[in-house]
């Protein structure tokens, strides 16, 4: 699905430089941006995801009424290149000052992420998220489980208020019994078409076709339903539905047909995830987020003895991690993976977990706030790998943030997403397209 977007042009100044930039843009952008007829400047503008400045000129001054009655997102594209020009900054800051959020992207890939993000902001309007649940936060550690606001219906509610995306409730004890009663042939016959591809740790047959036939029992209901874009499972409270656990599921829809998906069923990082994943085409995982300032708080959980050495102030410092490793990597986001048994008490001894890095280096924490109006955007550093033996802790990251104690006190979850690279600047641009409030720490 393509953005639909209006080209327009100033009635009074309209000439052959706005035909040529136009005919230009049109080539530049046909993979991702499907033009609609131009129309002049205060003419009605039909349905469309955006409009699209190919020429801006000195009438904007004087058309400011006409700019203010436009109600869905204005580019202003006006080089060979992609991209804003120099000379369209007095025009821009003076719309931005008289209350006209105009976007005006100076690379050529901030050009593509906006595209693909009005399309993804169109898309959510007839796409369905799953989450496999029966009684959330009744399972296994309810004194954790039921403090988390995307089991709530307020939050179901402005999921669908703000985005138009359904949310589809399904039960997990149902899919992780007809998961069990797959033959193990089938289990095998998929094997056989993966095995080259999935480097397998400490796991037996019977673990390796358990997980396999979650994958298989998800991919069923995604043949089903084409509308489902994204899915999540209650996987660790009400682990007492199944064998194992989803991760290779994930893994492998997502290699196979880049499904997002949401470990413990959190629609708030499902949401967040494929906002973002779809819209800068970049790697994205969620783990969780223990700051060594959180001290014996976090130690525990993660059943470690200490916070690893570190060159800098260990209070700017978070180690990442999530069921036993560093979390649900993807295969074609990492540097090293493997699929492992399982660490966590909480599941069933015959689950499995992924051990996988992404690469070391600049990374951005990112996570939509409770409103879904407001993004926690956090950029750092992955310095390295930790491992802890006989713990909750068997490889996690260290991450580097410039401001511990301002993350600790501004932190919207324990769960957060990380992107490779540092991304503040391309959320900014996606952020016009959503209506998100920025909170950078």
């Amino acid at each position: 699905m393509l953005a639909q977007v209006v080209p327009l042009y100033f009635r009074e100044g309209r000439d052959q430089d706005f035909d040529k930039q136009l005919d230009l843009l049109k080539e530049l952008l046909a993979d991702d941006i499907e033009f609609l007829p131009e129309v002049a400047l205060g003419d009605p503008i039909p349905d469309a995801d955006a409009v699209l400045f190919p020429q801006i000129l000195g009438e904007a001054y004087r058309q400011l009424d006409d700019f203010k009655a436009i109600d869905i997102p204005i580019l202003i594209i006006t080089t060979e290149f992609g991209t804003m020009a120099m000379w369209d900054w007095e025009i821009i800051q003076y719309l931005r000052l008289e209350g006209v959020d105009v976007i005006a992207p100076y690379n050529m890939a901030q050009t593509k992420n906006l595209a693909r993000a009005l399309a993804v902001k169109k898309d959510l309007a007839s796409s369905k998220f799953v989450v496999y649940q029966d009684n959330p936060g009744e399972g296994f550690q309810p004194e954790i489980f039921k403090r988390f606001y995307w089991w709530e219906d307020e939050c179901t509610q402005r999921m669908q208020d703000k985005y138009g995306v359904t949310l589809e409730k399904r039960s997990f004890k149902k899919m992780g019994a007809e998961a069990k009663e797959i033959p193990d042939k089938e289990a095998v016959d998929t094997w056989k078409k993966w095995k080259s591809r999935i480097p397998l740790g400490n796991v037996n047959e019977k673990q390796r076709n358990s997980a396999l036939k979650v994958y298989l029992e998800l991919k069923k209901a995604l043949d089903e339903d084409s509308a489902i874009k994204a899915m999540g499972i209650n996987c660790l409270n009400e682990s007492q539905y199944s064998d194992t656990t989803p991760c290779l599921a994930w893994n492998m829809l997502y290699e196979e047909q880049q499904l997002i998906w949401a470990c413990e069923a959190d629609t708030v990082v499902m949401l967040t995830k494929y906002l973002l994943n779809k819209s800068l085409d970049c790697p994205i995982m969620m783990t969780n987020m223990y700051p060594f300032l959180m001290g014996d708080a976090a130690l525990k959980h993660e059943r470690i003895p200490y916070f690893p050495d570190v060159e800098g102030n260990p209070d700017n410092y978070i180690l990442a991690a999530h069921c036993g490793y560093f979390g649900v990597v993807p295969q074609s986001f990492a540097t090293e993976w493997k699929l492992e048994s399982k660490v966590l008490a909480i599941v069933n001894d015959n689950a499995t977990a992924i051990d996988a890095r992404l690469p070391e280096g600049p990374i951005t924490l990112a996570k939509l706030q409770p409103d879904l109006e407001t993004i926690s955007v956090i950029e750092g550093e992955i310095e390295k790998y930790t491992q802890y033996h006989d713990s909750d802790c068997l490889n996690g990251a260290i991450i580097r943030v410039s401001d511990g104690h301002k993350l600790v006190s501004s932190l919207t979850s324990h769960h957060y997403l990380i992107l490779t690279g540092h991304r503040l600047a391309e959320i900014r641009q996606i952020a016009q397209v959503f209506g998100w409030k920025v909170e950078s720490i």
